[in-house]
């Protein structure tokens, strides 16, 4: 069947997954053992956007990373059928001479407090997605404004753009380890600071509420959250790496 006669599932969705690569595997993968005669539509926006679409009916399903609002969108009847799919951790990069001396850290707030007493430069995705949120808890457990400060800058930007941005700038920036990973050969920065257990990142698939908003495409939705969720889905998940190293871990519940 052309794609023109296809029906469209439109996923909204956190920019990191885009950004990681592992939609242009995931996507085709579905589409090749498809129960259903669908055309994919992504649109990569960061968390808070996502959910914005949905709510608007501007979407059938959701991928995202920020379990507060992940909770409440369904708490509140916008979503149905949460499922979460992977993780994978928060970092933070900066450059290699470490000015903040970021990498002599314990914890995440103790490398905050160190870039904000050394006044290096931080750039933040600015966009209200799952992974600026991270950030401004993370400065709000330090009792620091950045956003007053001028060592701090925002993209308003995707999560791959943002990285960018801070390479440009030689400055530090929090970023989820698979798009670090799968940028890492075009960029200078380097990996400051992880493996601290409130930076572990977890991302899920929503289907949005059919009785809210019958015109979504609930059963292709479902579908669709069946795979990524089935053992093919997240297997095409666990082999998507970068330099041998695995962008995201499966974790479905």
């Amino acid at each position: 069947m052309s794609s023109d006669h296809k029906k469209i599932v439109r996923i909204a969705s956190t920019t990191s997954i885009q950004n990681s690569g592992l939609m242009d595997v995931l996507i085709p993968a579905y589409e090749k053992r498809s129960h259903y005669d669908v055309l994919l539509k992504l649109s990569a926006v960061g968390t808070g956007k996502a959910i914005r679409l949905a709510k608007k009916g501007q979407a059938d399903l959701i991928f995202v990373h920020d379990p507060f609002r992940e909770e409440k969108f369904v708490s509140t009847g916008y979503g149905v059928n949460r499922r979460t799919v992977m993780y994978n951790e928060f970092l933070i990069a900066g450059p290699e001479n470490d000015p903040a001396n970021v990498n002599q850290s314990s914890i995440a707030t103790e490398a905050f407090e160190a870039i904000a007493e050394s006044a290096a430069p931080f750039v933040s995705r600015g966009d209200d997605s799952g992974t600026n949120f991270r950030e401004l808890d993370l400065w709000e457990d330090i009792g620091i404004n950045p956003r007053a400060k001028g060592w701090y800058f925002e993209t308003g930007a995707g999560m791959g753009q943002t990285l960018l941005a801070a390479d440009n700038k030689k400055a530090y920036t929090l970023v989820d380890s698979g798009t670090f990973i799968y940028y890492q050969k075009k960029i200078s920065l380097v990996e400051l600071f992880r493996n601290d257990s409130t930076l572990k990142n977890y991302y899920s698939i929503i289907a949005v509420n059919p009785a809210n908003y019958p015109d979504v495409n609930y059963r292709e939705a479902m579908d669709f959250i069946a795979f990524v969720t089935s053992p093919e889905g997240q297997e095409v998940i666990a082999g998507h790496s970068r330099q041998g190293v695995a962008l995201f871990y499966t974790n479905t519940r």
